[in-house]
């Protein structure tokens, strides 16, 4: 199984607003760089799609070390989900979940058992090369 080191994030300007998703891949030598964008949308929303992005650009199984700089993906994929589908998709406080059509196309990548996802937080903006590349992509992926 291949190894792929994966750096995903998300960019807002103004919360909602025009925003955009960055991701960078590398595996051996080889690297790749995706972005993109929507004119209206939220930080959180722009986090989980680079996730997204980032998986369905895998052509094969793989393992997969994945950075990013959202505790609200990380927790949200490998903790809070778990309720959210017994609840029906609903929070602790019985409010809807936010985002709930990307968690659930999120949930079928991740947990469609197809990868082997291994999920690290790292401090955004504080100087990691990766998330600062793939934040440099989220930027560009913001509609002007």
């Amino acid at each position: 199984m291949d190894h792929v080191v994966i750096y995903t994030d998300g960019a807002c300007k103004g919360n909602p607003g025009p925003g955009g998703w960055g991701v960078y891949l590398k595996a051996g030598a080889h690297e790749k760089e995706l972005w993109g964008g929507e004119r209206v949308t939220t930080n959180n929303r722009m986090e989980l799609t680079a996730v997204i992005q980032a998986l369905m650009a895998l052509k094969r199984p793989c393992r997969v070390s994945l950075y990013l700089d959202s505790e609200y993906v990380r927790k949200g994929i490998t903790e809070w989900i778990h309720g959210w589908k017994k609840k029906g998709w609903v929070t602790a406080a019985k409010q809807p979940v936010k985002n709930a059509e990307l968690w659930q196309q999120l949930d079928s990548l991740v947990h469609g058992g197809v990868h082997q996802i291994e999920w690290h937080w790292v401090k955004g903006h504080a100087g990691d090369p990766g998330n600062e590349r793939a934040d440099a992509l989220a930027n560009r992926g913001v509609p002007g």
